[in-house]
């Protein structure tokens, strides 16, 4: 099974269970996690859990998927994914052998179900709610915003020559640019390798290396407890030995001012609109 169809498999699992207040079997609510200490002496919590209401199509609906998993999935992923090409076979599944696909000669954008047909929908809907590290200072994302960022930033890695199979490295704070970044990768069949923004320049090296990535997306800075990360400075020592990178593309975050090599492009100056990609 590609780790596409195991993606879309979960994805649909989640929207089932949202959808209709679904939880795991009853049975499963009585196993609490281990202990590290006595149930005593954690306040508030008593055992063994409970839910406060269920579902009343719980049951009907888990019991037509015992006994029509092909009907009931296939009838789900129709109506709540949209498919560059419709599957031909809803599954193909041997538990003897341990074999499973999903939506056989299927095909669809990760991207595009997560953001585009939300967006369509009722494009004001909030799509991420950022706090920033700043005290009070919360920014609420909308599907039609982060449809925007997700688009532009695709097109200007397309323009710099990313296309589908490449590798781009992500080393950047935590943020809707992050997200609006990873999205794009998947828009154009990029890999996305995010490394966490807190790596040394000699671990951040290693994973570009191990990638062989060729593109490397950061920020000038990052904020994390009042203090400021250099993380472009930690770019600049790790893609030294990388001859790999073809292009570092750097958004702002802080504004402080970072040298720039002729590898470096600055990411709000070079995306197709005029206004900035993200505030953030």
């Amino acid at each position: 099974m590609s780790s596409v169809s195991m993606r879309v498999a979960r994805w649909l699992t989640n929207q089932w269970r949202g959808a209709s207040a679904l939880t795991l079997p009853q049975q499963s609510l009585h196993r609490p996690p281990p202990l590290s200490r006595p149930l005593s002496s954690r306040a508030g919590v008593s055992y063994p859990l409970q839910l406060s209401s269920v579902s009343e199509s719980h049951a009907s609906l888990y019991e037509e998927s015992l006994k029509h998993p092909e009907q009931f999935w296939g009838d789900l992923a129709s109506r709540r994914l949209r498919w560059t090409k419709k599957f031909d076979q809803v599954m193909d599944c041997d538990m003897r052998n341990g074999q499973f696909k999903w939506f056989l000669g299927g095909s669809l954008n990760v991207s595009e179900n997560c953001v585009d047909r939300h967006a369509e929908e009722d494009p004001d809907r909030v799509a991420i709610i950022w706090e920033r590290d700043e005290p009070g200072d919360t920014q609420f994302i909308t599907y039609s915003q982060l449809l925007e960022s997700t688009s532009r930033i695709a097109n200007v890695l397309k323009r710099e020559g990313v296309k589908k199979g490449d590798i781009v490295a992500i080393y950047m704070p935590a943020s809707p640019l992050l997200a609006a970044t990873m999205l794009a990768c998947a828009r154009i069949g990029a890999i996305h390798s995010v490394v966490f923004a807190g790596f040394s320049a000699e671990a951040l090296k290693s994973r570009i290396l191990d990638a062989s990535a060729s593109v490397v997306v950061t920020a000038d800075e990052a904020v994390r407890g009042g203090k400021t990360i250099p993380l472009k400075s930690i770019v600049d020592e790790a893609v030294g030995g990388c001859q790999c990178v073809q292009r570092v593309l750097v958004s702002q975050r802080t504004g402080a001012h970072v040298p720039m090599t002729p590898r470096d492009l600055q990411l709000e100056q070079v995306s197709p609109a005029k206004q900035t990609i993200f505030q953030f």
